[in-house]
């Protein structure tokens, strides 16, 4: 897991190599500075020279200037390398996540990867500087200040011999107690951040059926659910504090005690009063150091999760990958089914597909037509290969749609889905997404044929006018346009609309069939649909239900031969409400 996070740190390697460096310089000042003071001290104890005194105090201020200067660029370094770090960090998970296949993502929650990019990556962003700087800086000084403890102290050192124990099962009992509790509130913050997530997406909706109250409810509910786990962590980690101050003041009461009987009783031969005072510091660093080490422990539980749970998405493979020699070109357009049946997951007990048997010639147009989990949209994934067949093959240009580079495949495929999606961005930038190098009277051309040139010039900036988040700002029937055009304008050889014309008019829709017919003869066009107005001038119709292709045909045909097909007919042609 720790090789696996290291990877990120790349050109921040010269960064967090320095921070400890200079970190070992501090450290070795500041632990050198007691020993000074007590040769001051004593000298002045001796009614030492003037010249004397001002020797050693001026030595004492080179060596604290160095110090600090040392502490300064150890900060200075660290920060730059934990920062470059969380963000290689963020970036190769977004990189994971985008290189995985539908399968992948189905693993994984929406808000369980936004917290696993933020909350998580902050937590071993922290952990990481603290380990560059803390944890090399705690152990050197608590070595260094024992080593010189038992020099100067002697026997009085095994004073800590009494405190560590007190501390190392106080810390070991925090830990036992606290890593379960950080474990499960990690899930909680899934939770909750899938509510905020639903809520926002949702809010239309939420304030049409005026559950306001009732989403604040749930919401309150995995907030306070949080709130307790972590309330519990840091109870658990507050004893931490009392347990140091109850160490510290036990050697701060029994340090001086036994040091001044030693200087008393030996007249000052064995110890004197420079050495006690040095004894009192170091017994002061190797506490502080202890307290360090404890808080580096506490933060290494927290982020210990945290980076299970990142490298659990760094470790995950996509399901889906080029072979060895991919196909780097798409012959035409024409489709096969090949005996498919098709299930989300191996050990699922029924296929969403089932014995699909399909040819389609390039140029055709396909209306497909099936009640809502019929597996119309399943059905279209597995031409682009969004998903892979579970038996049979898809191909695609005659060849296996798994024998292709997926990127080059994918880039001959345009799909519109049945949930729209435009980004934040001036309306070029979204259509610039179908080709990088559209002028703009070739997108002008498009968008009269998707029927979206139209209410684009009643927009104050046209062209550029910037869509919102999602859209937002542009009705639905105008989302579907948009992403009509998008799609055309990346010329592919197949071309499939997931009920995308759901929000349009009737004249509109019959506008945009008529575009796609004399602009685009040679692409493949697949259209899901629900109104068969929009399908029944299609070369071939497919009627699916429960997974499997139940008829097929032409208009006329299906009116014949499929009950389904004609009972949709009539209830929309005749406002029949019966429908099997």
């Amino acid at each position: 897991m720790i090789k696996k996070l290291l990877a990120s740190v790349r050109e921040y390697k010269r960064d967090t190599l320095l921070t400890p460096l200079f970190m070992v310089g501090e450290v070795g000042l500041e632990c050198t500075l007691p020993l000074i003071t007590a040769k001051l001290i004593n000298s002045i104890e001796a009614q030492a020279q003037m010249s004397q005194v001002l020797r050693y105090g001026l030595i004492l201020v080179i060596m604290a200037m160095c110090s600090m200067g040392c502490g300064i660029l150890s900060g200075w370094f660290a920060a730059s390398a934990s920062a470059g770090f969380a963000k290689n960090l963020r970036h190769d998970l977004f990189a994971r996540v985008q290189s995985f296949s539908f399968a992948n993502i189905d693993r994984f929650s929406t808000s369980s990867l936004v917290t696993r990019l933020t909350t998580d990556v902050t937590n071993v962003q922290n952990a990481f500087m603290m380990i560059i700087r803390t944890a090399v800086r705690s152990p050197l000084m608590l070595i260094f200040a024992v080593v010189m403890s038992i020099r100067m102290g002697g026997a009085i050192s095994l004073v800590f011999l009494l405190v560590i124990p007190i501390l190392a099962f106080g810390l070991l009992f925090i830990a036992k107690r606290a890593m379960p509790l950080f474990k499960a509130v990690f899930h909680k913050y899934d939770n909750l951040n899938n509510s905020v997530q639903e809520n926002i997406k949702g809010m239309r909706v939420v304030k049409s059926f005026v559950r306001e109250d009732y989403e604040q409810k749930k919401f309150g509910a995995a907030s306070e659910d949080v709130r307790n786990d972590f309330t519990k962590a840091e109870k658990l980690l507050a004893i931490n504090n009392p347990l140091m101050l109850l160490a510290m003041y036990i050697c701060m009461i029994l340090i001086p005690y036994f040091s001044a009987k030693v200087i008393i009783s030996s007249g000052g031969s064995t110890m004197q009063v420079g050495d006690l005072a040095s004894l009192i510091t170091y017994s002061m660093q190797i506490l502080m150091s202890l307290m360090m080490l404890s808080m580096i422990f506490v933060m290494i539980t927290l982020a210990g999760e945290a980076a299970r749970r990142i490298v659990e998405v760094l470790d995950t493979e996509p399901s889906l990958a080029n072979p060895a020699e991919p196909v780097t070109e798409v012959k035409d357009g024409s489709i096969d089914f090949e005996n498919v049946s098709f299930k989300y997951r191996d050990d699922a007990e029924v296929f969403a597909l089932e014995d699909i048997n399909l040819h389609i010639a390039s140029g055709q147009t396909v209306g497909i037509l099936g009640g809502t989990g019929s597996a119309k949209t399943t059905l279209i994934q597995l031409i682009s290969r969004l998903y892979d067949v579970s038996v049979g093959s898809v191909k695609v240009g005659g060849v296996d749609v798994r024998s292709y580079d997926m990127e080059a495949l994918r880039n001959q495929v345009s799909v519109v889905l049945q949930k729209n999606v435009l980004f934040s961005g001036t309306i070029k930038e979204n259509l610039r997404w179908g080709d990088p190098n559209a002028t703009d009277e070739e997108m002008v051309r498009i968008c009269r044929l998707a029927q979206a040139d139209e209410f684009i010039q009643t927009f104050p900036d046209k062209y550029d006018t910037y869509i919102e988040q999602g859209g937002a700002n542009v009705s639905g029937g105008q989302k579907q346009r948009l992403c009509i055009a998008r799609a055309l304008l990346k010329k592919p050889k197949i071309l499939i609309l997931d009920d995308s014309t759901s929000a349009v008019d009737t004249k509109t829709d019959a506008l945009i069939r008529k575009a796609f017919r004399e602009e685009i003869p040679g692409t493949t066009k697949l259209i899901i649909a629900q109104r068969i107005a929009s399908i029944q001038d299609a070369d071939l119709i497919l009627v699916m239900d429960s997974g499997r292709v139940v008829a097929q045909g032409d208009h006329a045909h299906l009116l014949e031969t499929s009950e389904i097909y004609r009972e949709v007919y009539d209830s929309q042609t005749k406002g029949g409400s019966d429908i099997g």
